[in-house]
């Protein structure tokens, strides 16, 4: 009997720290049951990371940090290709011969080049400009079906499938044109500060985010210091930000939907539920700490991994370049 192909799924985190307890649920999380069902590839994107200064060594450590939290999260790379951005040359490779396919208006519209150009003044570079190109290239360099997408990413993927069609039409069928696939669980978590505000590690306000390595006392004192308002009763509804946004953490951790939570905390109040939601919270994180330790702890294992994992994402890669190549006019490399 012949077996059925996989889809392909293609998704990307950058290595600028610690991922938050938005970053697990909102994408991490998802990329572990995802396994199950497609063929994966994930990428610890640090091309990205240097649109923005960095210091070398401290990114050289946070890029080995991130690929061994995808490791303590789930990620298994006898399951999916795990690899480092930089270690697939093609990805570079692709992102100019796309540039050339890609109209200076379309990036000129893109909202987080405004975003980050705003926060970054002193150093608006090309790459900042330039650097939605590379993530079409991330994706369609692998002939990928379906990209995860958040509200913030939705543009971008747009953009990688005009440029995919474009490509395809001035050169001929090349390219799949991804499609966006949407999560059936999960959700956008917000600040706990603020919960107006997507949670992000770059909050100004340290109470604001979860980082997925705090140690269980520090996560129990966030969540009592969350926003929530006036009110005492743990139901969703319209208006009340911050308890939604608990109910929205607290449901992803437990798989309890909405209905059943708020009947758990009839007649309860908002200390009894954020003392439950970060209970919650740091049970769902302690394997992913444990986990992590031990595999940042083997370097020889990160490196056969990611070793492994660009080894497999270079011959995939191939394939695409060396077609494209040949659709642009170029003459076949020798080796």
């Amino acid at each position: 009997m012949e077996e059925i192909q996989k889809k392909r799924i293609f998704s990307g985190i950058q290595p600028t720290g610690v991922f938050t307890l938005g970053n697990y649920i909102g994408a991490i999380k998802n990329w572990n049951d995802l396994q199950k069902d497609f063929d994966c590839l994930f990428s610890v994107v640090d091309m990205h990371a240097i649109t923005v200064r960095q210091d070398p060594t401290k990114l050289r450590q946070q890029i080995l940090n991130s690929y061994a939290l995808l490791l303590a999260c789930g990620i298994d790379p006898d399951k999916s290709i795990l690899f480092i951005q930089s270690h697939v040359a093609r990805h570079a490779e692709l992102s100019w011969v796309l540039s050339c396919f890609t109209q200076f208006g379309e990036l000129s519209r893109m909202t987080q080049f405004k975003d980050k150009s705003a926060r970054h003044a002193d150093n608006i570079n090309a790459g900042l400009f330039t650097y939605p190109v590379l993530m079409a290239a991330d994706i369609l360099l692998y002939q990928t079906d379906m990209v995860p997408v958040g509200a913030d990413q939705k543009q971008h993927l747009e953009l990688a499938r005009d440029i995919a069609a474009r490509f395809n039409s001035v050169c001929g069928d090349t390219f799949k044109i991804p499609e966006p696939y949407i999560p059936k669980t999960g959700a956008r978590i917000m600040s706990l500060a603020d919960p107006t505000k997507k949670m992000s590690k770059s909050d100004e306000n340290p109470n604001g985010f979860v980082a997925i390595l705090d140690e269980p006392d520090v996560i129990m004192r966030k969540f009592k210091r969350a926003v929530t308002d006036s009110d005492s009763i743990v139901r969703y509804s319209e208006g009340k930000d911050g308890i939604n946004n608990l109910m929205a953490i607290y449901a992803s951790v437990t798989g309890k939907s909405f209905d059943e939570i708020e009947r758990e905390f009839d007649g309860k109040g908002y200390g009894d539920f954020k003392a439950a939601v970060g209970e919650a919270v740091s049970d769902a994180l302690r394997p992913i700490r444990e986990n992590y330790k031990r595999y940042s702890a083997d370097k020889a294992y990160l490196e056969n991994c990611y070793t492994k994992g660009a080894e497999m994402a270079n011959k995939i890669s191939f394939r695409t370049l060396d077609k494209v190549y040949k659709k642009c006019g170029f003459i076949k490399k020798p080796f």
